[in-house]
């Protein structure tokens, strides 16, 4: 039993993890850097649970709804409906939206409901601050859109491990010019058909990457573990 659990290991999941990477529709294997070098989350913006959530190191999907959450409850659930749910099992994604401290009840409501259709929301999380300093915050990254008096935007944002702004720039398979910085969370179909193919491809891009890193690590212990091997055959001979 052993042997087969082994061998589904080694070649089925593979396979698996592939197909699921080569469905992205987009026409790049990398997802384009739109800007570089941003701000992390202020140390003073803190979740319900008081815990603070870093931007480094994790592919983030990030947003500033606002505090007219009657307005933008939709919005968040397009985003777990659509993105989250397909991504909550990669320990490197998440989900991060910067919130007015107003909407912390409003929030926890919201996350009871988010529980009842999804038990798996480890990697959801709601940030608060003042709002003239989520303003001072949003500002850093010089997006093309701003916020609206509820300190909040429809528009979401995919930042990656090393704080750079990721969307599209460039030709599309058509050969008309696309730029994208952002995804309007009010669209479930931008988010289905554009978003969640652009988070596949920087997850796709990370898992290459580390594919990568680690076959070099491989070669470099096979070329000492070489050398050791020649240098042990040559004392013994003599």
């Amino acid at each position: 039993m052993k042997k087969y659990i082994v061998l589904i290991v080694l070649f089925i999941l593979p396979i698996v993890a592939y197909m699921f990477f080569a469905t992205a529709t987009h026409n790049s294997l990398f997802l384009p850097t739109i800007s570089k070098n941003h701000l992390d989350i202020p140390q003073d913006f803190t979740s319900l649970k008081g815990e603070k959530v870093l931007l480094l190191n994790k592919i983030t999907v990030l947003g500033f709804p606002g505090d007219n959450l009657e307005e933008v409850k939709a919005n968040l659930f397009n985003l777990n409906q659509k993105v989250y749910n397909k991504y909550s099992g990669f320990k490197d994604f998440q989900m991060v939206m910067i919130m007015p401290e107003s909407t912390k009840a409003a929030v926890n409501n919201i996350i009871n409901e988010f529980t009842r259709l999804s038990k798996e929301q480890e990697n959801w999380h709601f940030v608060f601050a003042k709002p003239s300093e989520i303003e001072s915050y949003f500002k850093t990254f010089h997006f093309q859109n701003t916020l609206d008096v509820h300190t909040g935007t429809p528009f979401v944002y995919i930042i990656d491990k090393n704080l750079s702004l990721r969307g599209r720039k460039g030709q599309k398979i058509k050969g008309k010019v696309e730029y994208r910085e952002c995804y309007n969370s009010e669209s479930a179909a931008e988010l289905h058909n554009e978003m969640s193919d652009d988070v596949k491809i920087l997850l796709r891009e990370y898992r290459l990457a580390l594919k990568k890193n680690n076959n070099r690590k491989d070669a470099f212990r096979d070329n000492i573990k070489n050398k050791l091997e020649e240098n042990n055959s040559i004392r013994n001979e003599k």
